[in-house]
């Protein structure tokens, strides 16, 4: 599967996207969100966290000024928030690397700041259309991200159908 887009219109439906994605996931990932301010990173990141049983007394907030949060669910979310990093820093004085790919899962924001992050990954780009609208392109790259794209498309896909 070359990628994958998908509409939502409001920020409880781009939860539950971040949340079936979040279920689908059985093994240690890269997620790289790509998308303007406000597009609608952090809101997709606290459904995945959820999918990830993360619980949900655990409030999920962007890490700009403290660079990661971590959180731990059926596997460990690593989220990291690249904003405030000047283009070309140099990863390996911030450790960054001791997370990728990692035991858990490491959801990347402002990941495109950073093009050579990972070789192996999810890349995810959002546009916020409207108000409330955003869509979701997912690109997979690497066989593991490929194989848990085509689930979590299977998860959304059902839960639309089933909710008709």
């Amino acid at each position: 599967m070359a990628e994958w887009a998908v509409t939502t219109f409001s920020p409880d439906a781009t939860r539950l996207l971040g949340k079936c994605l979040g279920q689908a996931i059985r093994q240690p990932l890269m997620v790289l969100l790509c998308g303007d301010l406000g597009a609608g990173k952090t809101c997709f990141t606290q459904g995945l966290a959820r999918g990830l049983e993360v619980p949900e007394e655990e409030p999920i907030v962007s890490p700009t000024y403290t660079l990661m949060n971590s959180y731990r669910g059926r596997l460990e979310l690593f989220h990291f928030d690249l904003y405030r990093l000047p283009a070309g820093e140099d990863f390996a004085e911030l450790g960054f690397e001791d997370y990728l790919p990692g035991s858990g899962v490491a959801v990347v924001e402002w990941a495109d700041r950073f093009p050579d992050l990972a070789t192996e990954y999810l890349a995810v780009d959002i546009v916020h259309r409207e108000v409330e609208e955003r869509t979701f392109t997912f690109r997979p790259r690497g066989n593991a991200a490929a194989i848990i794209l085509e689930d979590f498309r299977g998860k959304w896909n059902c839960r639309i159908v089933c909710d008709d």
